[in-house]
């Protein structure tokens, strides 16, 4: 028998005072009594992309709005056996596109009914040290932006917690992963600088602790080797503004010379190279030389800087590995994947660059300026 509005008001508020009385929470199961339906079609109206027709919906929404009921994540939890949370694992000194990987992470959850709890490393190597909370918190799966050894790969098996490295590699172990190829961005960027004329080359690298910085200067030191090109000169970074600035001035040092090309790790210390070797250097930057980064941060596309650099696609790289995690959670797939994506190059007006797929002019003079270091 349907209730007309001022009776369904007048039972709610007779429930609210007796639930009140009783010291305690309203539960699914004062709402379904209110709304006239089974507690567990009013389990299914708060349960993301869960069947259930418009009328009880409507039933469902109104006694809650009545009655102030807010579902308990954690008591449901308790009957799903699921948190659905997800843990996201990232480094807080690692390239300032962390931020954006956050945010698209979140977005693609939310739109699955999870939620994310942001895990946070000062270095790679600390990853042990948050693990603990992770088990703790019994999250539901996990995407790690750090790196993780075998054994968190056969614990995180162990206790059948799905996990996705997030541009991160395993070699030879199955994990599933979502990635850009650095190595080939390496490899790309130091192309592109070859075929304009450029020959010798400096490198800004990463810090060692990250598997990234590694695979990109590894790829930019192969192809400048098969173009037989001199070796580049290498200096350790610290993903920093300062390391860009230090990294030329050692450089410089070791060449007693500028080079034609500085390759930095990341977009932060290409902007401290690019400012020191204009406004300490008093260097013409791409005319004597040219400096490029990594991974396109947004103060890369500032009209003072407009930095050649590299974009890496986050957006479809978070959905993949939103994709590939919650098909382990939800359907219970226990298959491994490997989804590799392409970075893009971009075009900025701190490298002298001939047009994609023009001759390669690797023997073409290059300007070579002797620079006195303060």
């Amino acid at each position: 028998m349907s209730k007309s509005k001022l009776t369904v008001e007048d039972e709610a508020g007779a429930l609210k005072a007796a639930i009140a009385a009783e010291n305690r929470r309203v539960t699914s199961y004062d709402v379904a009594q209110l709304a006239g339906v089974s507690q567990s079609a009013v389990s299914r109206c708060f349960k993301p992309g869960a069947s259930v027709s418009r009328g009880t919906y409507a039933l469902v929404m109104k006694a809650a709005a009545l009655l102030d009921y807010i579902p308990n994540a954690a008591a449901r939890s308790l009957i799903t056996r699921r948190s659905h949370m997800v843990a996201l694992i990232i480094t807080s000194q690692a390239n300032l596109y962390y931020p954006e990987l956050l945010a698209e992470v979140s977005q693609q959850m939310t739109a699955r009914g999870k939620r994310v709890l942001l895990f946070t490393l000062q270095r790679e190597a600390d990853v042990d040290r948050v693990l603990a909370d992770i088990w703790q918190y019994q999250v539901d799966g996990v995407i790690a932006a750090a790196r993780l050894s075998p054994s968190h790969i056969a614990e995180f098996d162990r206790r059948r917690m799905p996990v996705v490295l997030f541009n991160r590699q395993l070699r030879d172990h199955t994990v599933n992963t979502v990635t850009c190829d650095h190595l080939e961005s390496g490899r790309m960027l130091a192309s592109r600088l070859a075929a304009a004329g450029h020959r010798q080359f400096g490198i800004i690298a990463g810090n060692d602790d990250y598997s990234v910085a590694s695979e990109r200067q590894r790829g930019a030191c192969e192809r400048i080797a098969e173009l037989g090109l001199p070796a580049p000169v290498v200096v350790p970074g610290a993903y920093d503004y300062r390391s860009g600035a230090l990294g030329l001035k050692a450089i410089i040092a070791q060449l007693g010379s500028v080079p034609d090309a500085i390759i930095c790790g990341s977009d932060v210390m290409a902007i401290g190279c690019l400012d020191y070797a204009r406004h300490e250097l008093g260097l013409d930057v791409p005319g004597q030389l040219s400096v490029a980064g990594f991974d396109a941060v947004e103060p890369s596309n500032w009209i003072s800087y407009n930095l050649t650099t590299l974009r890496q696609p986050l957006p479809k790289m978070a959905a993949a590995a939103a994709e590939l995690l919650c098909a382990r959670i939800d359907q219970h797939d226990t298959g491994t994947e490997r989804r590799v994506f392409s970075a893009q190059f971009i075009e900025g007006a701190t490298a002298r660059l001939t047009p994609a797929g023009a001759p390669a002019a690797i023997g073409a003079p290059s300007l070579r300026l002797p620079v006195a270091i303060m």
